[in-house]
This record gives structure tokens, sequence and C-alpha cells, in this order.
């Protein structure tokens, strides 16, 4: 590694950027710590990028007095500094910042060892090292700015619903969802949330039929009974009726299959889906249930775990290219209620909202006291919306027996 550390000071942005105490030359071991020097010397004589050939050339010369066997043993080390990859500027930066703080964490822990063993009696070289460095604590950056012009920007925001939704009431409010998105899908047990997903990935003209690599992670419901509403989503057949023409239920299913797959993962926590993102490169992945991917531990009160799960999902749906469907209950306040707020999202009222791109709501008519089945209707809430900016309450029907919301 400091091979490739002493090639990329050899390009003189690089160097003028890392020069002096940012880069002392204890970062190295004592023969590559000469070079290093040879390379300073070169810097200030030649302000300019050099090649290891011509530090070899500057270092041989400027060191006489080495005998035959040293010069051998340093003409090695600049064979291997020659056949170095530069560092990246970025990982270089990295690197560095990372060997520099070190360095000052020795010094800083010998300070104290010599202030707790009586060989200091005051701190004040510790408050004198501190000052010294500074800011040199942090690297230095190299920002490739993301400037796009408007044909790129334009191009790109049309992007913004590759996977469209297949409930016409919702499509004409929020047309779809794409890459790096995170939608918060909440509503209170028994109110329809496994079936919503069922809906729009098996559905007719769902995200499976678009041709999205649908991965469905289960925690909650086991992986059988969420395959059921898929199912009878892709159909249109009740599961009775499944089991009396089989062929043609399958018929149906077949068509999206493919891009469907769902596994039962409890017990398992957001670093394994991510795993799962790196392996499978899934367009839609559906946490049900999101929560149940958080880890309580180092967190004082739970909804700081939330909030982090909810962070954690987010950075996930960035940097594995996928959109995140994070399932949640709702609190009891919800219940009986139709139009919904973000605070009556249970566990986290605010902490995971903020990190929503969209967030869905579902609630249903209350019960009627004598109505031996509950109402079909239900009431879509948009209450947090960074794709279209509509917020408001859509309505649709959730048929429970075959897993569709229709209009």
């Amino acid at each position: 590694m400091e091979l490739s550390l002493i090639r990329s000071l050899m390009d003189k942005d690089f160097y003028d950027e890392h020069r002096g105490s940012r880069c002392p030359d204890r970062l190295f071991s004592k023969d590559v710590r000469k070079i290093k020097q040879a390379i300073d010397s070169a810097m200030e004589k030649y302000s300019r990028t050099v090649i290891p050939a011509e530090i070899e050339a500057l270092f041989m010369s400027n060191n006489p007095t080495m005998t035959s066997a040293q010069k051998g043993a340093y003409s090695s080390l600049f064979r291997q500094i020659n056949n170095e990859q530069p560092m990246g500027s970025d990982i270089a930066q990295e690197v560095l910042s990372k060997l520099f703080q070190q360095v000052i964490g020795e010094d800083v822990a010998q300070l104290g060892f010599d202030y707790v063993n009586g060989d200091k009696t005051t701190l004040e070289p510790l408050r004198i090292l501190l000052e010294q460095y500074g800011d040199d604590f942090t690297p230095n950056l190299k920002i490739d700015w993301d400037d796009m012009d408007m044909d790129t920007l334009l191009a790109m925001n049309d992007l913004e619903a590759r996977w469209t939704f297949n409930i016409p009431t919702l499509t004409r409010k929020v047309e779809g969802v794409n890459a790096g998105h995170l939608i918060e899908i909440g509503a209170r047990p028994n109110t329809g949330k496994t079936s919503f997903h069922a809906s729009l990935i098996a559905g007719p003209n769902g995200f499976a039929s678009q041709g999205a690599k649908c991965v469905i992670l289960c925690n909650e419901e086991a992986s059988h009974r969420v395959g059921a509403r898929y199912l009878t989503a892709a159909s249109g057949m009740t599961l009775q009726e499944v089991k009396k023409n089989p062929s043609k239920a399958w018929e149906a299913y077949s068509k999206v299959k493919p891009n469907i797959n769902i596994k039962d993962v409890t017990g398992r926590d957001m670093s394994w889906v991510e795993s799962v993102c790196k392996s499978v490169k899934p367009d839609i992945v559906v946490l049900d249930m999101g929560d149940k991917f958080s880890k309580a531990g180092g967190y004082s009160r739970p909804d700081e775990a939330l909030k982090a799960n909810a962070i954690y999902a987010r950075q996930i749906a960035k940097q594995h290219n996928c959109a995140i469907f994070y399932m949640s209950q709702l609190s009891a306040d919800a219940e009986g209620k139709v139009v919904l707020n973000q605070a009556m999202m249970e566990g986290s009222r605010t902490g995971k909202a903020a990190e929503a791109d969209l967030m869905l709501l579902i609630a249903k008519n209350p019960s009627v006291q004598g109505q031996d089945e509950d109402s079909a209707e239900r009431h879509l809430n948009i209450v947090k919306n960074k794709l279209s900016g509509w917020h408001g309450v859509v309505r649709c029907e959730l048929d429970y027996k075959t897993a569709r919301y229709t209009v």
C-alpha cells in the first residue's frame, strides 16, 4: 500500500494537496521514507509530475556513499514502485488521511502515557499538538460534481417512473417509482398491506409484467401464505377456484413468476438485505415488515433504531439501484380513521418518514355493527410525496379473496 501511495505522490496535483504536515515522513517505513524525501526534493526543485526512473536517478546521485548491496536493494524497491499502479485520487486521499490520524493517535497516546506516569506534569503538549494539526484530521477531497446539461437533466427525470402503478386512481397522482426510491407503506393490521404489494407486483400490468425483477422478503407472514396472495393476484382467482382449476391459475401466474422471488427471512437484518441486493440485483424489493429488519442494540430508544433502519434501507435503494417498499404498521391512533397522517406511523413518528420518497398509508372504512364483512373500499393516503408533489387521498377497492386492488 505504501508503494502505491509513493507512486501517487509523484503526481504534482496530488502532491500539492498533501504536502507538509498532511503527509509526514514517518507515515512510511525507513527505506521508503528516504524515497519520499527524494520526491519532496524533486517537487521543490522542478515543480512538476515525475516518474519513478527520474526519482531513482536523483536518489542514487544524492547518495553516492551507498554500498553495492544498498544500491541493489533500492533498485529493487524502485522496480516495485514502477510496477505499482497509482491509487485513485479519492482512495489515496482516504488512505493518507487514515494513516495520518493513526500517527497522531499514537502521539496522543504517548502523551497520555507520559502524563499518567509522571513524565509530563501538564496536558499543555497535548493542546499544542491538536492545535498544530487542526483541520488536518480530515482529508482534502477532489470532488467530481454532478454537473449535468439540460438534456441530461430532462432525460434522467423522465425515468422517475420507470415502474408504473397499476391502480388507475393512484397512477393519476403518482405515476410510479424508480431505482433509488424508498416507498413506505403503512396500515393497521388486516387492512391489506400484503395484498397491496402482491397486487402492485403480480396483478394485471403490475411491476412483474413490466419486466421488473422483484424480491419479496417476508418476516411476518409465512412465505407460502404470501406466495398464495401473489398467485391469486396474478390469476384473478380465489384459492378455492385455483384448487378447482390449477392449470388455469398456473397459466396466468407463469407469465410473471420468473420476475417474482419470495423468501421467508425471519431473524435477518438490514445488512443481509444489502447482501441480497448486491447478489441478486433486483429492481423492486419489498420488506414485509420493514421494522423487523432493525437492530435495537446501540440505541437508547426504539425510534432511533427504526430511524437508522430506514436510513439504511434508503442507502441500499440508492447504492444498489432498486426501489424499496418498506411495509410498516400504523399505531392505534389510526384505528377506525380513513384520513391518516405521518404521526400515525408506529414506533417512529418522524424518523422513518424523513427518509421516504413516498409515504402511502392505507385505511379502510370503519366497521359497522351487525355487518359481517368489512367494506372493500380502501383509502390510499399520500402523506409524503417527493416524486410528484401531490398530497391527498385516492380511493380504490380491495378484493381480499384475490388480493387485487381495483378501481
